[in-house]
């Protein structure tokens, strides 16, 4: 018996990987999938796969995130940026340049860690609904906030906050590098905003020949990231709210692929994969982000939003492929719940 719930949501993995798993869906990329990432490449050529780390610009896109500030670290009463050793001692020629950044971690281009959204869920079969993530791991136990938000607490934590379960330095000791594949909605459908369902990722698998195994890491190219770029660093976001895919994580089938596939990430060039708002999963009690719920909360599976997907996504329709290596690494700060992240695909 797990020692912190009774009882698992629907599909879910929990417990899966042994009673104090953190890795969930990860635990599916093993060396011979690294392996199978390596096999796909031809000519070696690289792609960034991410954003320049100050877009989208400015908070409009998401109040609570604003972009990154750098600073020249001190040295003493001067900043410590193109200053001249000579100014200490006269001998030296040294010219020095040092900086520090304050950033949301989840600003731009990015990875969900499993520690990033949890749910209300009836752990201990009691009636009596927890906050928990991933595996069990309690609120305020084993990922804690400034404030205790449980009903009847309105208690404050002290200096002791973020993830002692689920951070994304699990996911960064771990390794991200393996075999991914390339879901290019916008070659097939178009810039127009709608909900991407089964039927629509069934069209092109099948029409581009592709293959999805257990332990892959799946991208899905929207056009968004072209947008965002275009934009440099001022978001329409009316546009931006009006167009391009998402996925639709109300959709029952699509829900269904997600679990039987054995896919450990899902990557988009949007701001939060799925589309939103959602369409709700029932008429009681139920999640604004479905797609986070059954990835991060009951699965175990990565979520990469705001990734540089297009200029990859086209050169693969170019030469007719669809696999390539991905490596991925986000920071390695413990306690992070989301981590920026500067991916590469060889192909």
């Amino acid at each position: 018996m797990n020692s912190r719930w009774k009882q698992r949501p629907p599909h879910s993995t929990w417990g899966d990987f042994g009673p104090d798993d953190q890795l969930g869906r990860l635990n599916l990329l093993t060396p011979q999938k690294v392996r199978e990432g390596v096999a796909e490449v031809q000519t070696g050529e690289t792609f960034c796969l991410s954003l320049p780390l100050d877009l989208p610009g400015g908070t409009a896109m998401n109040p609570r995130r604003p972009p990154p500030q750098l600073n020249a670290t001190r040295r003493g009463e001067h900043a410590n940026m193109t200053y001249p050793l000579s100014r200490d001692n006269p001998q030296l020629s040294d010219v020095i340049c040092d900086d520090t950044v304050t950033l949301a971690l989840q600003y731009s281009t990015q990875w969900d860690s499993l520690a990033h959204m949890g749910q209300w869920f009836d752990v201990n079969a009691n009636g009596e609904p927890e906050m928990v993530f991933y595996n069990g791991y309690k609120a305020n136990v084993d990922i804690v906030g400034e404030t205790d938000y449980r009903a009847g607490c309105g208690c404050h934590h002290g200096s002791h906050l973020g993830a002692k379960a689920l951070g994304i330095e699990n996911m960064a000791q771990r390794g991200i590098q393996g075999r991914a594949v390339m879901i290019d909605i916008k070659r097939h459908f178009g810039t127009e905003r709608f909900a991407f369902g089964y039927t629509h990722l069934q069209q092109i698998l099948q029409a581009d020949g592709i293959e999805v195994r257990p332990g892959d890491l799946v991208c899905f190219r929207t056009g968004m990231d072209e947008a965002i770029l275009a934009m440099q660093g001022e978001p329409d976001m009316t546009f931006l709210n009006s167009h391009f895919a998402g996925l639709d994580g109300s959709d029952a089938q699509l829900r269904q692929w997600i679990v039987e596939s054995g896919v450990v990430a899902l990557i988009a060039d949007n701001p939060a994969v799925e589309m939103l708002p959602a369409r709700p999963l029932n008429d009681d009690f139920y999640p604004s982000h479905p797609l986070h719920d059954l990835c991060l909360f009951r699965l175990g599976v990565y979520l990469g939003e705001l990734w540089l997907l297009s200029p990859l996504a086209d050169w693969l329709a170019h030469h007719q492929r669809h696999a390539f290596l991905l490596t991925a690494p986000p920071l390695r700060l413990p306690g992070a719940v989301g981590s920026p992240a500067t991916p590469v695909a060889t192909v």
